[in-house]
């Protein structure tokens, strides 16, 4: 029993297919935060741009 359970362990430690889709869901995942903040600095910083304007042109 221990010899089959030391011999799956191998295998799957010797098993590179999987990280390939780690590093991509990582790579993702920076990704998708560095897009929304972005997203959500420049969304403030153009509302407070047209509400001045609005302001300004009353």
């Amino acid at each position: 029993m221990a010899s089959i359970l030391q011999n799956v362990w191998q295998n799957l430690w010797k098993d590179e297919r999987g990280q390939d889709i780690a590093e991509y869901a990582v790579m993702l995942a920076v990704i998708l935060v560095i897009v929304v903040g972005t997203i959500r600095l420049i969304g403030s910083n153009a509302n407070n741009v047209f509400s001045n304007v609005g302001s300004s042109i009353q």
